[in-house]
């Protein structure tokens, strides 16, 4: 007797074996086995001939799906069969949310099973968890089934049916998609509110008062009982003050004029308020909060974010990651509440459990919120993890305790002071009590710092009091455009909206990333002018599939379809096919469509066309001699293209580059020019003999126009050789890079030690004890392995004899030979990991063109394969290995050409 138990992870597979009985035998699916077709190659030949195989839905035999098992999923379905072969009994125990029932009922037209068949579902992985689902199995949800099949073929047909158009009118690779083309319009539309934002100034005073030795900040709110005008008195698009509103407008003159005039005059407190707030902690994660969250406080991005989330659960140390909901089950309230109880005492819990709902109609996938797993809740100190899953763990484990701590109490006060007819406010807060702010501050890292920032102390004051003006000074003000989208308030808006699921946002902001329609820089999504020329055609035409209202409408559509109150045909029908239908309104659009103008993006004040090419954006302007096109800096946004840097751009391209003088050595001309990477300097004329000028990139926050000849002298001189390294004898030399300046210690063929260089170091000055200084000092978590603390030692490559080791990166382990890295598989376990499994993945990676260095990159997969079989004769000649690395060992070098399939294959895992 056993029972076969699959699920979609080996990690997942290999903590669920602990918690059941020697006659369960746990396999992993590896995710989906089954999907529609992903390439013309994937389509079965029986059908290859059909209009809609291409589509991989049967748009006329009721959107039949065309389901085909991938090639790299074979092998799995095959295994999973041989294993059903000795079964008894099959548990489907994958994960509880829709994309979790489809797994399983794909599972289940696979696999055919002639044995008793149940669907187990749990929301953490422990013991408890696990022996409790075993008892309360249920069968598939067919209802949950279909909405999620559904949702896959009505995705299937937006991106199908309008992606191809986009290649025709835009630009090959293009994609559209039913929920990433509605954020990514989310980000046009401020990129554009951005464009028509009109800076306003504004001036007002500032006085640091003080009373009874103790200081205060006062700020200027009133003049002669009319308000002072702030920043939110100005309109964006004027920056002027907003029609009808009342306010005194200062500038520099006036401010200055009444500092002078109320100098040393008399100051009153003429009110006092103290306004008693109560603060309640937040509710427990769910995928969108936890997503916003992680992002502000650890600057990890949605997907990261979920990968993370998704190990740790597959671990068993916190429940489902996926969900909708900020429910609490009682298992979880009294195990949070006995974390208040023991850890910050009985006055900090809350009088009654805190119960959380869902206010969404369409939550779904999970029943409960994020939280820690089991029924005690370890701390983060006792579970053993370390590095950024430890602080992602720490972050769930204090909002979740948080959530069952007692209310913040705290007085807000405000004191108004008169000097003369100026009015003047402070503001102070003060932290009666601290309650659940004692564990979790929202947006905060350390919440005993928080509290510091948060209290704002006032001296004791009366009315009637007169305070000492210690300072007073007049400051200058300009009104901000509004901010652009982090992935965290992306991922808020979409929620709010009822745009897509929280599961699914990570990987949407990932593909907008990946496509080239946004740059994730210093955290904010900037879109490009692609998803400019997009979101215009997209606006154009086909307007409801970038409307919210409408998008929204679908994933309501596609809950009822989950509960039973929508019809999936109907629907399907309904969106696809008919005279309103996305396939006849594509057909009708397409020839309507000018490929010319889907390519050109409009912008205010810009007299150039902005174009999209093959190789990016461009200007496009007629003269006098003629047309006129010049490349578009990929660091330019959209936002930041401004009349004068388009006149700079053509200029630089009709009549040469801007000379900035003469070399003082050599003689010859130095320009400053603007390339696809932004602005840079070159020395002497591209010619025939001098086809590649030497040329240097200013630093970082560098304007084109504060260049000097001196300063483009010295960039010229990079890299700067500042000596050799009394250790090793190797060249140590200071550059600019793509990250910014650095200092390099070169040892060959031992490979390459980099040191950022900050402020107020320059690259430009920098001497070689300085240097030798920097790259003494360790590196930081995310840096090179070379100064790290490897995971596991493999040993020596049996050719170049240099060491390979596994390192813990931020994408997690990888193995290291040189300037080659190469990520183990997602399943793989550090300590199962051999040198010759190493050497198979190095080889693999290498052939793939994976090296840091060109001459290893360029190295024939043949020489890689014949480099990997040799490495494995060695290896499994050694005594010493264990015996399943030597089977393994064995069958390597037995198959001739398969090392090359093999290193395809690992490269494709990891």
């Amino acid at each position: 007797m056993s029972t076969l138990v699959i699920v979609e992870s080996p990690t997942k597979a290999r903590t669920i074996r602990n918690f059941l009985p020697s006659t369960y035998r746990v396999e992993a699916s590896m995710g989906h086995v089954r999907d529609l077709p992903s390439s013309a190659e994937e389509i079965p030949e029986a059908v290859k001939g059909e209009k809609w195989a291409q589509l991989g839905v049967n748009v006329e035999a009721d959107f039949e799906p065309l389901y085909v098992i991938p090639k790299d999923k074979k092998k799995i379905v095959k295994e999973l069969k041989d294993a059903l072969k000795d079964a008894t009994e099959l548990i489907l125990a994958t994960d509880e949310d829709r994309e979790g029932e489809s797994i399983s009922w794909h599972l289940l037209q696979i696999l055919k099973p002639k044995v008793p068949i149940k669907r187990m579902v749990f929301h953490e992985i422990t013991r408890e968890a696990i022996r409790d689902a075993l008892t309360h199995c249920r069968d598939i949800d067919n209802r949950v089934v279909q909405a999620q099949e559904t949702r896959r073929i009505l995705d299937r047909l937006v991106g199908y049916t309008l992606s191809p158009l986009l290649w025709k009118k835009i630009a090959w690779g293009l994609s559209a998609g039913r929920v990433q083309s509605v954020a990514v319009r989310l980000l046009v539309r401020r990129e554009r509110e951005r464009r028509a934002f009109r800076q306003g100034s504004y001036w007002d005073l500032k006085a640091l008062l003080e009373k009874g030795k103790i200081s205060f900040d006062a700020k200027l709110v009133t003049v002669g009982n009319v308000k002072v005008a702030n920043g939110s008195d100005f309109d964006e698009n004027t920056g002027q003050i907003i029609a009808g509103r009342r306010v005194l407008l200062l500038n520099e003159e006036q401010a200055r004029a009444l500092l002078s005039r109320i100098q040393n005059k008399p100051w009153t407190v003429t009110n006092l308020e103290e306004r008693p707030v109560t603060r309640k902690p937040s509710p427990p994660f769910t995928t969108s909060t936890l997503q916003q969250e992680a992002n502000r406080k650890l600057r990890l991005g949605a997907r990261e974010t979920m990968r993370i989330a998704q190990s740790l659960y597959e671990r068993g140390f916190i429940t489902y990651m996926r969900t909708d909901s900020v429910h609490l089950s009682e298992q979880a309230l009294e195990a949070a509440r006995s974390c208040v109880q023991e850890l910050y005492g009985s006055e900090y819990l809350s009088p009654q459990p805190r119960k959380y709902t869902t206010k969404s109609k369409g939550a779904q996938e999970a029943h409960e919120a994020i939280r820690p797993a089991g029924s005690t809740f370890r701390t983060p100190q006792q579970t053993g993890l370390d590095g950024i899953d430890f602080r992602l763990y720490d972050l769930i484990w204090k909002r979740t305790v948080a959530s069952q701590m007692a209310d913040s109490r705290q007085t807000h006060v405000t004191v108004l002071t008169q000097v003369e007819d100026a009015g003047f406010r402070s503001s102070g807060k003060r932290i009666d009590f601290p309650g659940f702010l004692r564990a979790y501050v929202e947006g905060s890292d350390d919440p005993n710092a928080a509290l510091e920032d948060q209290e704002v102390i006032l001296p004791a004051l009366k009315v009637g009091d007169k305070p000492n003006c210690k300072d007073l000074g007049a400051v200058g003000h300009e009104t901000q455009p509004p901010a652009r989208y982090t992935e965290a308030s992306l991922v808020k808006m979409l929620e709010s909206e009822g745009v897509g699921r929280p599961s699914t946002y990570a990987s949407i902001i990932g593909t907008i990333v990946d496509r080239g329609y946004a740059k994730l820089i210093a955290n904010a999504l900037i879109p490009t002018f692609t998803a400019f020329a997009v979101t215009t055609l997209l606006e154009t035409h086909f307007p409801d599939l970038v409307d919210t209202g409408f998008t929204s409408r679908m994933e309501q559509t596609l809950d009822e379809i989950a509960t039973g109150e929508a019809k999936w045909l109907p629907y399907l029908q309904k969106f696809y096919t008919g005279e309103t239908g996305l396939a006849t309104q594509v057909k009708e659009q397409e020839s309507q469509i000018d490929a010319k103008v889907a390519r050109t993006v409009v912008l205010e004040n810009i007299t150039a066309k902005v174009c999209i090419g093959k190789y990016g954006a461009y200007l496009e302007s007629e003269n006098e001699e003629g047309q006129v096109k010049a490349s578009i800096p990929q660091d330019l946004t959209p936002a930041d293209l401004d009349p004068e840097k388009v006149e700079f751009l053509l200029k630089q391209k009709t009549e040469g580059p801007e000379k900035l003088g003469l070399h003082p050595e050599t003689g010859e001309p130095i320009y400053v020019l603007i390339g696809s990477y932004g602005p840079y300097v070159q020395l002497g004329d591209v010619s025939e003999t001098n086809k590649k000028p030497k040329r240097a990139s200013l630093p970082k926050g560098t304007d084109k126009d504060s260049v000097t000849v001196d300063m483009a002298v010295s960039l010229l001189t990079l890299p700067r050789l500042l000596g050799t390294h009394p250790e090793t004898g190797a060249k140590v030399q200071a550059n600019l890079g793509m990250y910014g300046p650095y200092v390099v210690h070169d040892q060959g063929k031992v490979g390459k030690d980099y040191r950022s260089i900050k402020p107020p170091d320059d690259v430009l000055t920098i001497e070689l004890d300085r240097a030798l200084e920097l790259l003494a000092q360790p590196k930081a978590a995310r840096g090179s392995s070379k100064t790290a603390k490897p995971l596991k030692e493999l040993g020596a490559h049996p050719e170049s004899g240099e060491l390979i080791n596994v390192y813990d990166g931020r994408y997690g382990p990888y193995v290291k030979h040189g300037d080659i890295n190469a990520s183990l598989a997602k399943d793989e376990s550090v300590e199962n990991f051999t040198l010759q499994k190493a050497l198979d993945l190095l080889a693999a990676k290498e052939a793939a063109g994976g090296g840091k260095s060109s001459s290893k990159s360029k190295k024939s997969t043949k020489t890689a394969a014949a480099k990997s079989e040799t490495a494995a004769k060695k290896t499994a000649a050694k005594k010493t290995t264990a015996k399943k690395t030597t089977t393994a060992a064995k069958k390597t070098t037995t198959k001739k050409a398969a090392t090359a399939t093999t290193a395809k294959k690992t490269t494709k895992s990891s």
